[in-house]
């Protein structure tokens, strides 16, 4: 692991402490105004600061899709891309806050370098590990506890083997609840995917919901 792998597994840890830090500013300073200034912190420290960073990280290393390795010598801009995003996945309510508001998730996902399109519902209970490697169309449903993956990490003799690909979901798909979605996944559109659904690296999927059989 690089020096700099090192540094960017710090990230989620000073996110937490930064966050911590102005909130026990914001129970202990009495005049209003501080506590505003420190709510105004506190908010960007866990929304604002993490997508800047991203920002600046994707410019001068950017995530390539493809195979790699991560015991290298050189930096894995996935590994890094990778711990900016953790606090999300540790702290799952940090977003699922941002889908209560109509509109507001998908801006947010676009902030990360995600495609999005118009209409789109997102349930609460939603986990995405790679923002930034999420294309979707115009008026898809995500259900309920769906996972997006667009990388995958696999053991191989003394190393571990590393895949990304992004996620592409057309217009008009409703992915069902408790569904997983791995890299290079591609639902095309008007697609209904059952409950349950699991696809695999790179599987394309165009099964559409059929009407129900008159009798």
């Amino acid at each position: 692991m690089t020096l700099l792998s090192t540094l960017m597994s710090l990230f989620p840890g000073l996110i937490i402490s930064l966050a911590g830090l102005s909130f026990l500013a914001l129970c202990v300073i009495e005049s209003w105004l501080f506590k505003a200034l420190s709510l105004g912190l506190s908010l960007f420290v866990l929304y604002g600061l993490p997508v800047a960073v991203y920002q600046l990280h994707s410019r001068f290393y950017p995530v390539c899709p493809g195979i790699s390795y991560l015991k290298s010598n050189s930096y894995s801009a996935w590994w890094g891309s990778h711990q900016i995003q953790a606090v999300y996945v540790a702290f799952p309510a940090l977003e699922s806050a941002l889908r209560l508001l109509p509109g507001v998730y998908s801006v947010w996902l676009r902030l990360w370098g995600a495609s999005v399109g118009k209409q789109v519902y997102w349930t609460p209970g939603l986990e995405i590990a790679d923002r930034g490697l999420l294309s979707v169309g115009d008026r898809v449903i995500i259900g309920n506890q769906v996972g997006f993956y667009a990388h995958i990490v696999k053991p191989k003799k003394d190393n571990l083997l590393l895949y990304v690909k992004p996620i592409t979901i057309a217009d008009d798909v409703f992915v069902g609840a408790w569904s997983k979605l791995g890299p290079g996944v591609v639902v095309e559109t008007g697609t209904y995917l059952p409950v349950g659904s699991y696809l695999y690296p790179n599987q394309s999927h165009g099964q559409k919901e059929q009407s129900p059989k008159k009798t």
